[in-house]
């Protein structure tokens, strides 16, 4: 285990403002622009040679939020070295699996790992192992940690990201998008390269290995018991009886966005369901008086909408006014429900913040803020060091953060 004085010296990590650099823009892969792979055939001789090459693979996706319904993907790409950059359509191929079978044995390299491996791990690849470029610039103590600023400020390159909204779904895929694609893939080993060297002259590279195990191993994000509840505005309604019909919308749009394979918030925007339910609309004439009715989606489908908010109207099935959710209170209500918890979450954070002043690695990345509330509501019934270290790692927290946050957990604990 590294000590303070391995604490960060990179500029950029330790909070100074450099001078500002001059960049070089990147606008063209070194080896053109690829093919899109999408037959059978190409895709054998893409396996091919990226096993003929050689080191990790970096790999990212592309896919249509906001357009498309779900978050597959709609783009891979990945790049090794002596293999150059490939760029596959999973969308058209009907077998993937000599791809995959390659995949699944290759160390990966990624930026946001956890924004690309659910879509990955829905056609079946995982890596062997991890590097994630974004999670190590948090852990090295960056202040902003896009693929494009750590590309500026390690390898003085300039990486354009006006193409990271569009449509991906879009076939043919634009040469401007596809350039943009292959981009995002060609800097990832150089800029793993540089983010390592600042993690070790920090101390901090044992820290990142774990972390990135933790992160391979992460079950991908479950749908919300009631995710109907996350409807922008929701908080506004007042009434079972508005939530029933807000919920029964929900429901109407996302069906007809799963069979259509279309985003929700293109058939219908959040902002016209709770126009909707505030204004009582009760005909489809009403309704399209309203606005974000007025789209051609959401006038095609107006008898459908006013069929779901008839049948919140009328439903004996109303929810309740606050989901029950699982797990603690919010920490606002601690001191008035567990006071003794409360004390305890305030003596914590204050060791988080000398441990962050020291190791400038940000609270949440310390400890999982979920963990922490955990070990201050229900700690262990004998305070010590090994108690406290014993409670996180059976709430997950890796060695290295039982290591630096037990001992101060376990003194602040006992003086409360």
């Amino acid at each position: 285990m590294p000590n303070s004085d391995s604490a960060p010296s990179a500029s950029t990590a330790a909070g100074i403002e450099p001078a500002e650099p001059v960049l070089t823009p990147l606008t063209r892969p070194r080896d053109g622009i690829p093919e899109v792979i999408n037959t059978q055939v190409a895709l054998r001789r893409a396996v091919r040679e990226l096993s003929a090459g050689t080191g990790d693979l970096a790999v990212d996706t592309e896919r249509a939020s906001g357009f498309r319904y779900g978050q597959r993907a709609f783009l891979l790409q990945i790049r090794r070295e002596g293999a150059g950059t490939w760029l596959i359509d999973p969308e058209v191929l009907d077998d993937l699996g000599e791809l995959r079978d390659f995949v699944n044995q290759q160390p990966w390299i990624l930026h946001a790992a956890t924004q690309d491996l659910p879509c990955l791990h829905e056609l079946g690849m995982s890596p062997t192992s991890l590097f994630d470029t974004e999670l190590a610039g948090r852990l090295a103590g960056f202040p902003r940690v896009s693929l494009g600023t750590m590309v500026a400020e390690l390898l003085g390159l300039q990486l354009a990201k006006e193409h990271s909204a569009v449509d991906w779904s879009t076939r043919p895929l634009p040469e401007s998008w596809l350039n943009y694609a292959a981009l995002d893939v060609e800097v990832l080993e150089e800029l793993r390269q540089e983010i390592t060297k600042v993690l070790e002259e920090q101390g901090k590279m044992e820290f990142a290995l774990q972390e990135f195990e933790y992160e391979r191993n992460l079950p991908d994000p479950q749908p919300a018991e009631e995710p109907w509840r996350k409807l922008s505005g929701i908080h506004k309604l007042k009434g079972r009886r508005n939530l029933a019909i807000a919920r029964e919308l929900w429901l109407s749009r996302e069906a007809l966005a799963r069979s259509q394979d279309t985003a929700p918030g293109r058939l219908l925007p959040d902002r016209a369901i709770m126009a909707a339910i505030e204004q009582k609309a009760s005909s489809v004439p009403a309704l399209l008086q309203i606005s974000g009715f007025h789209t051609r989606h959401a006038k095609r489908d107006a008898p459908r909408w006013m069929d779901a908010i008839q049948r919140g109207r009328n439903t004996r099935d109303l929810p309740e006014l606050r989901s029950a959710k699982p797990g603690l209170p919010h920490p606002r209500s601690w001191a008035e429900k567990n006071p003794a918890a409360a004390l305890r979450l305030d003596a914590a954070k204050v060791v988080l913040g000398e441990l962050n002043e020291q190791w400038n690695i940000p609270a949440e990345n310390l400890l999982t803020p979920k963990y922490l509330r955990e070990l201050c509501w229900n700690p262990p019934a004998l305070i010590s060091v090994e108690t406290v270290a014993q409670k996180l790692e059976s709430l997950g927290a890796r060695p290295w953060q039982r290591e630096l946050l037990s001992p101060g957990f376990a003194q602040a604990f006992a003086t409360v």
